[in-house]
């Protein structure tokens, strides 16, 4: 399912225009990478967890030449399914 899709499904199980579920995804959109960014995590009791986990730096291999190089330190964006999602799938 892409970003349309979703929009037309939340447009027909809430009962409103495909216009206000655009927008109101690209606002909770808005709002998880902002909390994200903040070092907030944001939690949907039942469907999950956004959040960020830290990458620690390390040593890698360029692979074409063999040579060491270091990675740096990241940051990285994670979801951590609920009990309710879990269960749905299952």
């Amino acid at each position: 399912m892409n970003k349309s899709e979703l929009i037309d499904a939340m447009a027909e199980n809430a009962d409103i225009s495909k216009a206000v579920a655009a927008s109101a995804l690209d606002g909770f959109i808005e709002a998880v990478s902002n909390a994200l960014k903040e070092g907030d995590q944001v939690t949907l009791v039942g469907f999950g967890t956004f959040l960020v986990r830290e990458r620690d730096a390390r040593t890698g291999r360029n692979p074409r030449t063999g040579e060491t190089i270091q990675i740096k330190a990241s940051k990285l964006p994670a979801f951590k399914a609920g009990k309710g999602l879990k269960d749905a799938v299952n």
